[in-house]
């Protein structure tokens, strides 16, 4: 047996994939121009598939503040804060960030994926219950790996299934509470589908069970809540969330995570968790200009009206033409494909249109479904959506995907 013939179920997807000439893993962006256009095999391509949904990413005050703390600090922190040391832009941040949420305590990591990974198996351990969505995020997924706790799934966006399990729990040893902990992991906006959780309605459910809640604000940070702290402040649970992770590499641009919590008791965390402890910190730059994006966010409600006014006008857009699309509006638009083949054939044709997405496929995606996954950006201009949407519709009836648009069922509606 050969050391990749366990990836074997996966080859034939990969194959299938390179079939149409280009790899959509391994796209290379010859220049970044902007927040919205890069230059891809020798020609300016509309990016509607990066995550960079205030376009923060060029933001001139960001930038600057990364140069000045290059010219003052360095490029790097060359090891963990553990074994390093914190530079004094690692604890501003996290008083900012704690401040930002009104807790009292914040960590941060140097990816998103490492807080995820790193503070839920250290919350829970032997005798303890970890419940998650079953469209968790793969940092979630893998988070379960880590942990010695029992790991139990409940449908996707649905409390009744979750209370169902919690119940169940509840109903062992002759209806005693099982010992240990129970901590349910949600997400405010799904990644692939753009969906985001029914939050309150989780909330409550976990009260009723005296479950602890985190919650992953990455894709919703910036973007929902009256000051863009996410779906726990639209939904008016910020106090009920007990841990609250997310990401620097969405609405704030660049790259890292943090989990903010009131526990008294949080800073254990620094000591137990692995993937905190034993990675190098984020560099000096990357804190500076995370700490100004953080600003621009508290400071510029009206990206995030524009944001949604994109958002909008890109969902709305696409589902009058006749594509089926995720379940509401959302940062996150995918768009659903009849198959993994259609998906990557279509991928291709954006591509060579001049206009990127993401193509995501079994088994990265869930119950299976082909998808292209856009990304909208308070960046980009009513042009660059039309085009998108026009592009995307000229391609799609070539392709035999607009054949018969009264055929086509549009789910969801609006925001």
């Amino acid at each position: 047996m050969g050391l990749f013939d366990r990836h074997a179920g996966l080859l034939d997807a990969y194959r299938d994939v390179r079939t149409t000439g280009a790899d959509p893993f391994q796209i290379r962006m010859e220049r970044v121009l902007s927040p919205t256009e890069a230059i891809i095999n020798g020609k300016k391509t509309l990016l509607v598939g990066t995550n960079n949904y205030f376009g923060l990413t060029f933001d001139p005050s960001c930038m600057e503040a990364a140069i000045e703390a290059i010219r003052a600090e360095g490029t790097g922190t060359t090891g963990s804060r553990i074994a390093n040391g914190s530079y004094s832009e690692h604890v501003a941040l996290e008083k900012e960030i704690a401040e930002f949420y009104g807790k009292k305590h914040c960590m941060v990591f140097t990816t998103g994926y490492q807080a995820n990974l790193g503070v839920i198996s250290a919350l829970v351990g032997p005798d303890d219950v970890l419940l998650i969505d079953a469209d968790s995020h793969a940092s979630i997924y893998d988070a379960c790996k880590q942990t010695q706790a029992e790991v139990v799934r409940f449908k996707h966006n649905d409390p009744s299934s979750l209370d169902a399990r919690l119940r169940r729990l509840s109903g062992r040893k002759n209806g005693d509470d099982t010992p240990g902990n129970r901590l349910v992991v949600l997400e405010g906006i799904y990644s692939m589908l753009g969906d985001s959780a029914p939050l309150k309605e989780f909330v409550a459910v976990c009260k009723k069970y005296n479950a602890y809640v985190l919650i992953d604000e990455a894709h919703s940070l910036g973007a929902l809540g009256e000051h863009g702290r996410g779906l726990c402040e639209a939904a008016g649970v910020l106090d009920d969330c007990h841990f609250i992770v997310g990401t620097f590499s969405k609405t704030l641009g660049a790259i890292g995570g943090y989990c903010v919590s009131d526990d008294p008791d949080f800073d254990i965390l620094r000591v137990t968790t692995r993937s905190y402890m034993f990675t190098a910190s984020l560099p000096p730059s990357i804190v500076a200009s995370v700490r100004q994006a953080l600003r621009i966010v508290k400071a510029h409600p009206e990206l995030r009206t524009k944001l949604w006014d994109n958002v909008a006008a890109l969902y709305d857009g696409l589902a009058a033409q006749g594509f089926k699309l995720g379940p509401e509006h959302g940062p996150v638009v995918g768009v659903h494909l009849p198959d993994r083949m259609m998906a990557i054939g279509f991928w291709r044709a954006m591509l060579d249109a001049g206009i990127y997405v993401n193509v995501a496929v079994p088994p990265a995606t869930p119950n299976g479904v082909s998808l292209l996954r856009c990304s909208v950006s308070a960046a980009h201009t009513r042009e660059q959506i039309e085009q998108t949407i026009e592009v995307m519709t000229g391609i799609g009836r070539q392709l035999g995907v607009l054949g018969n648009v009264t055929k086509l069922r549009v789910v969801g509606g609006t925001r």
